[in-house]
């Protein structure tokens, strides 16, 4: 499927700051048989923006505006060729990589809590199976519900609520396949769904599992199902922290407020 994001994101400071640095991970990945076919992003006021990869290989985009200021804008445009499954051929994991992927994290640690909770849903020699399960049993056990959570509930705290959005539920799959050996990583991207028209999308979260035999293999918890070309993957990570679509400093103590409007047309 052949899909195009634009994603605009609007920087406002109460009073005036100075010193801005951002970085922005908006740039469809090129990996799992997806190909980003066009990418730019714009910022207001113009500036030079660098890129280079971070250690997971997810593009990075880095801007910096200097003088006074009270508003940014950066608007990211791609266009992108997806996948129908995940295509990756890598049959085993590096020490490091596994290593990654099976450590607990801020967001997604590793507690009596969630453990317990992943234990009926074990299915014994099949890891594929388990990870299906997990998926199903979050979809199942938990409401999605805006609002509930922000961005730096963590996965225990989820698991206790029951309820939270898609950045929620991809860390309790990640804390719950940990626990039982499942090499598991976070995928940040969007989800293209025909019924929202213009800038009602949003961005998405889901969940890669390391599966022996067929490799990683990409779940989503929030809908129950493994992904489809309706999916565009931008980054991967250990959790929401290694791919935030913006992070960054400035100076002042101008209070900040974040806008940001996504839309995900087919084309």
């Amino acid at each position: 499927m052949r899909l195009r994001i634009e994603h605009k994101t609007t920087f406002i400071y109460d009073e005036p700051i100075t010193e801005a640095y951002t970085e922005m991970r908006l740039k469809p990945s090129d990996a799992g048989g997806q190909h980003c076919l066009s990418f730019s992003l714009i910022t207001e006021p113009r500036g030079s923006v660098m890129k280079y990869a971070d250690r997971y290989g997810n593009d990075v985009r880095h801007f910096d505006v200097l003088m006074p200021h009270q508003k940014v804008g950066a608007t990211a445009i791609s266009e992108v060729l997806t996948a129908a499954v995940l295509q990756d051929p890598e049959q085993t994991l590096s020490p490091l990589n596994e290593h990654d992927y099976l450590m607990p994290t801020d967001y997604s640690p590793r507690n009596d809590p969630i453990c317990d909770f992943v234990k009926p849903f074990v299915v014994a020699g099949d890891p594929l199976q388990t990870a299906l399960a997990i998926m199903h049993a979050i979809f199942t056990s938990f409401t999605y519900e805006p609002g509930a959570t922000d961005v730096k509930t963590t996965a225990d705290e989820v698991l206790a609520l029951r309820r939270g959005v898609c950045q929620d539920f991809a860390h309790v799959m990640l804390s719950a396949c940990r626990c039982v050996g499942l090499p598991a990583r976070y995928v940040s991207g969007y989800l293209y769904d025909p019924k929202l028209v213009g800038a009602n999308a949003a961005s998405h979260a889901w969940v890669d599992v390391f599966v022996p035999g067929p490799g990683w293999v990409s779940l989503d918890p929030t809908h129950d199902r493994q992904q489809t070309g309706n999916y565009v993957r931008v980054g991967v990570g250990r959790d929401y922290a290694d791919v935030p679509p913006t992070r960054g400093t400035y100076k002042g103590s101008g209070k900040e407020t974040l806008d940001v409007q996504v839309s995900v047309l087919a084309v």
